[in-house]
């Protein structure tokens, strides 16, 4: 297999990152894509991991589509035995948000007091706890949870299960943790081991909402999902339709920019907007179902 790195010229930071929220909507494009500062510059660059030899054409493509220009892209092979997604990220330091210490299995140091711990290694998975999103939607939850005690609850696109972990450890109840990628279904189980909480973490190999189990489970009082702004716009009449009158809905992985679009969505489907968490160009909302 091979294995390369593909990567634009200079762009600017909202052109990166709309590259990037393009790239992650598809899965045919890349393993993984991101956006980079160069700090001597300050000019900014839209890479991307694949496991073959990149459709420099499709890349192109879609930067026309939603950069509204040219875009040049320059290829490098890397090694393919190397993973790239955890190898990017090991070595953080923990992370504090919403009371909850998440941490590598790298890290040696003693645990604050306080805190509820969570172990989380990098992964070919998203969330870590050191991404705005993921931040912002544990500093959510910690603020819901002051106020509610959900007994329904499902994380949609899990990821790493790091937010089912969080309301799995804080709760004492049983979370249904979905996700389209079968390496994160698989990740999630893992951390829930690791963490002390598999009997509590249900995880689903889902698309969309309308799997039988999901179904079956609603109406939820609690719905967390880290996602993208695009994916959580189409989703917000079935969010609707399965959140509990009352309920929850913490929503993330939105660009400040993109917030009013997945607000306007989710007012059609019957919520309401009770806060709105901006950490650095990433928005958290959260909202009532009326």
């Amino acid at each position: 297999m091979s294995v390369d790195q593909l990567s634009s010229t200079p762009l600017t930071k909202d052109q990166a990152y709309a590259l990037v929220d393009a790239v992650s909507e598809r899965d045919d494009l890349a393993l993984t894509a991101s956006a980079h500062e160069n700090e001597d510059t300050g000019e900014w660059f839209f890479e991307a991991t694949c496991d073959s030899p990149p459709n420099l054409e499709a890349f192109s493509e879609l930067a026309r589509q939603v950069l509204g220009g040219d875009v040049s892209f320059s290829v490098e092979p890397i090694d393919p035995e190397i993973n790239w997604v955890a190898k990017s990220l090991e070595g953080l330091a923990p992370v504090i948000a919403g009371g909850f210490y998440v941490y590598g299995s790298h890290e040696s140091g003693p645990i604050p007091e306080g805190l509820t711990p969570m172990r989380i290694d990098a992964a070919q998975a998203f969330g870590t706890g050191h991404h705005e999103t993921t931040t912002g939607c544990l500093e959510a939850i910690e603020a819901i949870l002051k106020t509610k005690s959900p007994s329904a609850m499902i994380d949609v696109g899990t990821g790493t299960g790091v937010l089912a972990i969080a309301l799995a450890k804080r709760t004492g109840k049983k979370v249904l943790a979905t996700d389209i990628d079968p390496i994160a279904v698989t990740t999630t189980d893992e951390n829930a081991v690791d963490n002390g909480v598999p009997d509590l973490i249900d995880s689903l190999e889902a698309t969309g909402l309308d799997h039988p189990e999901i179904t079956a489970r609603a109406p939820y009082d609690l719905v967390v999902a880290n996602i993208l702004a695009g994916p959580l716009t189409e989703l917000a009449p079935g969010m609707g339709t399965i959140t509990a009158q009352g309920g929850t809905a913490i929503l993330s992985g939105i660009l400040n920019t993109q917030a009013d679009t997945v607000i306007a969505a989710y007012q059609a489907a019957g919520f309401e907007l009770r806060d709105h968490l901006k950490r650095k160009d990433w928005t958290t909302l959260v909202l009532e179902k009326q």
